[in-house]
């Protein structure tokens, strides 16, 4: 089955995962202060589409962002200026809107807060945004809609590998967030 960009969302930690037929050449870089990048490879081909760079995991002193666009930014800086979870994500997901491709990609993005985490999605009929209690994935395609999902993994690098191994078609690139005693981790898993 072919679900898309994803993310999975719990408590403690999370991951997201490029899933790709159209352009299957990225990868996650790391940047500075918590930041993954996904990028085109260097073999890929130019293009001018705006959708397939962009930050898709961020972190703060207290929460850690993870989504399929730039309204991780947003999000982000929300949650740096005080605002709530919930409301840093539904806020930015609703201005942002579902990506206007030939598809109308939905956002999908989600929160690790300190002491609670969400997960969301707007597509072009829907904005959804649900408190996790348990690992909670949801999907650009066939899965837009939040679900209860198994995520074994604990340790950041290790969560990326188990996402991008997922039976889901097209798997391109992944990262995982986990939430340590000193912050956040973050690994990523670009790979063979």
């Amino acid at each position: 089955m072919y679900v898309g960009r994803f993310v999975v969302v719990a408590p403690d930690r999370a991951a997201y995962r490029v899933s790709s037929r159209s352009f299957p050449k990225r990868e996650v870089l790391a940047r500075s202060n918590g930041t993954l990048t996904v990028v085109p490879t260097d073999d890929a081909e130019e293009t001018d589409n705006p959708y397939i760079s962009y930050n898709c995991v961020r972190t703060t002193d207290g929460a850690a962002v993870v989504g399929n666009g730039t309204h991780v930014d947003p999000i982000t800086e929300k949650l740096g200026l005080g605002y709530p979870p919930r409301d840093a994500l539904a806020e930015s997901l609703l201005a942002l809107d579902y990506e206007k491709d030939d598809y109308d990609t939905p956002r999908v993005a989600g929160v690790v807060g300190d002491g609670e985490s969400y997960i969301g999605t707007v597509r072009r009929d829907a904005l959804l945004v649900e408190a996790v209690e348990e690992p909670t994935l949801v999907a650009t395609y066939e899965k837009d809609s939040p679900e209860a999902f198994g995520l074994d993994a604990t340790q950041a690098n290790e969560i990326a590998t188990e996402v991008l191994g997922l039976e889901f078609e097209h798997p391109v690139c992944a990262a995982g967030v986990t939430r340590t005693d000193d912050g956040f981790e973050t690994g990523i898993d670009n790979g063979a």
